[in-house]
């Protein structure tokens, strides 16, 4: 049996949709045909500055039309991807750099700068530049990698493979890299989907999710598998989205809660013709009720679908698919789960004594499925901690009910989702507590109306310290990424309530907050 390759299928789209319009990003296009042409000459490119099979490529760029084709590039070679995160300060990608040793580093106009400055210690990692400037370091130019060059058309590793490494945050005060496959990815991927009809070929999947995230790198793989054109835009902009929306009859997006928010309460969007949305897709943390409400009633011939899952399931592993989307209909109860369980995932609900509970009873959520991460890269320990026995002990707590469905009630990890990303209460301590004026310290989630959570610091100052808020913060944002940084900070001089055996015990922080709002994640 073939293996699962992720590199074939803007293959295949090149050879079924030949001319089709495969992707645009801002003033150019490409065909499917000269997609695949531009990915077999960068992997030619690569191959000549040393890339080769389970090497690492490092991208630190935004979403654009040479994101992609960089990925498949690097797929065709057998090598993994490794998206940096953009939002990542300078310390972060200067570790996850260090982690994964990448044999060449991938830059566009923003980052060029920023690669000057990790590069000040003398390491000699080749750079390409992908962006539209001057390449910066004596870096290697995106045309000139290109030059020149024996194009590779094999179709490189699979299966079981590792196919990108994508970092999350860690619980011990940096990311982690979760290593994942091939089969995973596209397995994660196609048990996402909606199972329509083959779309029109006049529209189009529109990706604003960053690449780094697999949201955004899912897209524009879903994207050569049915040969529709994909639509990059750099960063989010409610506004250029609707405008995008309007004046390229977009038919798929998918976006966090706090982004539908955003772009729903936008003014351009109340007189907007959206009706060529279909396929209105959400994740990475609940949609509040309200939310939900607005975007049904503002787009009443789309089909909603939220997914739930992880970096380390490759994504989605549980749907609530669009017939469970009607506020107003016997189920509508089913708005607060998750949804039921994909093709290729299994769920179990485990007590603390490690036995499967009844449904209805609430316990850790535990996933088993074909997107499964291989593990954690260079993290053997947690690797073992987190994946027991082929199921990934997610640290989200949870209860299935009588029909299968899945509600999240809690988390077990330290673990905070604010406008639709991770933050490890551990990475915010770690930079709070280097600040001269701070004893303690402990980071919760709270609720918050836009973001869904907000990074909330609880921070006990040394005797004599005069610390403001804005001190405290301004401390964390040379540290660590903007949306890990406390957005609220509280003093107090209380010791805080610790377990038996020392630990600070967050829960009775959170309380109080969290209290009347029925579960302890928004």
């Amino acid at each position: 049996m073939s293996q699962i390759r992720l590199a074939q299928f803007v293959s295949r789209a090149a050879r079924m949709f030949p001319d089709r319009q495969a992707i645009r990003f801002e003033g150019r296009a490409q065909t499917w045909r000269e997609l695949n042409r531009a990915t077999e000459e960068l992997a030619g490119g690569f191959r000549r500055v040393g890339v080769a099979a389970g090497h690492r490529v490092a991208i630190l760029a935004l979403n654009s039309d040479r994101y992609v084709e960089c990925l498949y590039a690097i797929w065709r070679l057998s090598a993994v991807a490794v998206p940096l995160n953009t939002r990542w300060s300078k310390d972060e990608i200067d570790y996850a750099l260090k982690d994964s040793g990448p044999r060449v580093i991938v830059v566009d106009d923003v980052f060029g700068a920023l690669i000057a400055d990790l590069r000040a210690g003398g390491d000699d990692v080749p750079v390409v530049h992908i962006g539209d400037g001057d390449p910066a370091l004596s870096a290697i130019s995106y045309k000139a990698l290109r030059r020149d060059v024996e194009p590779v058309s094999a179709l490189g590793g699979g299966g079981e493979d590792i196919a990108g490494i994508f970092y999350t945050g860690g619980t011990t005060g940096h990311p982690k890299g979760v290593m994942l496959c091939h089969t995973g990815l596209v397995c994660s991927l196609l048990a996402g989907q909606l199972g329509d009809e083959e779309p029109a070929t006049d529209i189009a999947i529109l990706c604003v999710l960053p690449m780094f995230h697999l949201a955004g790198a899912q897209l524009a793989v879903a994207s050569a598998i049915i040969g529709r054109q994909l639509i990059m835009q750099p960063i989010f902009d409610p506004g250029a989205i609707i405008d995008c929306v309007v004046q390229d009859r977009i038919d798929t997006l998918s976006l966090v809660p706090a982004m539908w928010g955003m772009l729903i309460a936008h003014p351009k969007a109340e007189g907007a013709d959206l009706s060529s949305l279909r396929n209105a897709l959400y994740g990475a943390s609940p949609m509040p009720e309200g939310t939900l409400r607005r975007l049904i009633a503002r787009l009443p011939q789309a089909r909603f679908a939220q997914g739930y899952g992880q970096t380390e399931t490759s994504g989605v592993c549980t749907l609530l698919g669009p017939n469970d989307h009607d506020p107003d209909g016997p189920h509508a109860a089913r708005l607060k789960s998750a949804g039921q369980p994909t093709l290729f995932a299994e769920i179990r609900i485990v007590g603390e004594d490690g036995q499967d509970q009844p449904s209805g009873t609430v316990g850790e959520i535990a996933i088993r499925s074909s997107g499964n991460m291989i593990g954690y890269w260079n993290r053997p320990e947690e690797t073992a901690a987190t994946l027991k026995d082929g199921w990934i002990m997610s640290g989200d707590a949870g209860f299935l009910d009588t029909d299968g469905y899945l509600f999240i009630v809690d988390r077990t990890k330290d673990m905070i989702i604010s406008g639709g990303e991770n933050v490890y209460s551990a990475e915010t301590e770690s930079a709070l507590s280097l600040h001269p004026d701070v004893l303690e310290c402990a980071v919760i989630g709270i609720p918050d109306e836009k973001w869904g959570e907000r990074v909330h610091a609880i921070v006990r100052p040394k005797p004599g310290a005069q610390a403001t808020t804005d001190d405290l913060i301004a401390h964390c944002k040379a540290k660590i990424a903007g949306f890990k940084c406390p957005q609220s900070v509280e003093f107090r001089e209380a010791p805080f309530p610790i377990s038996a055996t020392g630990k600070v015990l967050k829960r009775d922080l959170r309380a109080p907050y969290w209290a009347g709002h029925g579960r302890n994640v928004n």
